[in-house]
């Protein structure tokens, strides 16, 4: 398998094991959203809490140039370890929501 197919895959499921949470109160859905041809993959919510509409992206990534670009992580402890944790270089994984000069992370 190809680096891009891989990161595909390993995207799709780190994703898709945040999609099975729930959230503590309202009633909301988490829908994960992927784009293969365009490679974006993203998790959104939507629902109702407290008589206001929610909704939003939880998580947004793309893939490009052979690296994992995170463009928006909202989870309360950040995808990046779980993306490691799957194999991942951390070289790999560009915290693209951070301005250039605070790209690199530690982990």
């Amino acid at each position: 398998m190809d680096t891009t197919a891989s990161y595909r895959e390993i995207v799709k499921q780190v994703i898709l094991k945040y999609a099975k949470l729930r959230p503590s109160h309202g009633n909301i859905r988490l829908d994960p959203v992927f784009d293969e041809m365009r490679d974006r993959y993203a998790l959104m919510q939507v629902g109702w809490d407290s008589g206001k509409r929610v909704r939003g992206n939880l998580i947004y990534i793309t893939l490009q140039d052979g690296k994992i670009y995170i463009e928006y992580d909202g989870m309360e402890h950040g995808i990046t370890h779980d993306l490691i944790a799957q194999g991942i270089s951390k070289d790999n994984i560009v915290l693209a929501f951070l301005p250039d000069s605070q790209l690199s992370f530690t982990v």
